[in-house]
């Protein structure tokens, strides 16, 4: 009689690899450490003005590279982010100034101001879903189109010149300040916290997700694929439209030619750095957060230390490069 051995071995949980946990907490551990850093060589880091200069310089990123990070997660990219802002950021003086329809009533002109230019940068935000979906055009081929004419298109609404003005009813939206925060910081908190409401509780927001991960597969459960693919575009338009009334604002000018310029490298850069993959079918809304800090400290860093801040793009580049290989070398562990 022979007697069997039935007991069996503990199953053993798989490790978790480095790569995975880079990964998943790089991008946080990454804030810190460059929190550490300065505190210890940037003169005056902990001050409130110190505070103040990178949540509002952030606050552009932040906005901009929510709409990127909803792009990239149904696969694609959108390269005229920072076209678009150059845009809006045209329009919206032109409006108020009465250089386009002369307007008496102040409340209406900077109504319109805050309206028509980002209604105008979701219109151009539907044309690059369109080429992207109606003419099967690569997303940075389609983009690539207002990368290089909607800068253009800019420029030649203000003739190339600058516009220089004074309003603080427009600019409250990047002067003010609401319950001692500043106004662009609320905004980019709002959006970030609807952006994140969108993935995480919608149906939409499965459906964007789904056309990321699999889009033949989502295109034979019944997802709208070339729906959802526009309605992102149009989100990125509307998100590039914000930040570049902000940007004007701010600087009480309107410059064609400088307003949004390497924004499509921040706002990329932030998506990969906070963990969103770049061929789709994720959207870290809270990562794309903690990235754009990021990207924003790297160049307050270098700049307050007497780094030239073309440093900074041979920086960003290389997180960008590093994010990517963490990202496909953790999903192949």
């Amino acid at each position: 009689m022979t007697i069997t051995d039935t007991s069996t071995k503990p199953s053993v949980p798989p490790r978790t690899s480095v790569l995975q946990l880079a990964s998943r907490y790089g991008t946080a551990v990454a804030l810190l450490l460059l929190i550490v850093v300065n505190i210890a060589i940037t003169p005056n880091f902990l001050s409130w003005q110190t505070l103040n200069v990178n949540l509002t310089q952030v606050a552009t990123i932040v906005i901009v590279a929510t709409g990127m990070t909803l792009v990239i997660a149904t696969g694609g990219i959108d390269l005229s982010v920072g076209s678009l802002m150059a845009i809006a950021g045209a329009i919206a003086p032109m409006i108020f100034l009465g250089t386009i329809i002369p307007i008496d009533n102040t409340a209406l002109a900077v109504g319109l101001a805050f309206l028509i230019p980002v209604i105008v940068a979701m219109l151009f935000g539907w044309f690059n879903g369109i080429l992207v979906t109606r003419f099967a055009i690569q997303p940075i081929v389609a983009t690539l189109v207002l990368f290089i004419a909607g800068r253009g298109i800019a420029q030649v609404m203000t003739n190339g010149n600058l516009q220089v003005f004074k309003n603080p009813a427009f600019q409250f939206i990047a002067m003010g300040h609401i319950a001692g925060i500043p106004a662009q910081v609320v905004l980019m908190i709002a959006i970030t916290i609807l952006a994140y409401c969108l993935i995480r509780f919608t149906t939409i927001g499965r459906q964007i997700i789904a056309v990321g991960g699999n889009e033949k597969a989502a295109r034979l459960t019944g997802i709208p694929v070339r729906r959802i693919k526009t309605l992102v575009y149009v989100i990125s338009g509307a998100l590039s439209g914000i930040p570049g009334l902000v940007v004007v604002a701010r600087n009480s000018a309107s410059d064609a030619n400088l307003v949004g310029m390497g924004m499509e490298l921040d706002a990329i850069a932030a998506v990969a750095v906070g963990g969103s993959l770049l061929t789709g079918g994720r959207a870290n809304i809270f990562g794309t957060l903690l990235g754009a800090f990021v990207i924003q400290l790297v160049r307050y860093t270098l700049l307050a230390n007497g780094v030239p801040d073309a440093a900074a793009l041979v920086v960003k580049a290389g997180l960008i490069i590093v994010a990517v290989f963490i990202q496909q070398r953790a999903d192949r562990s």
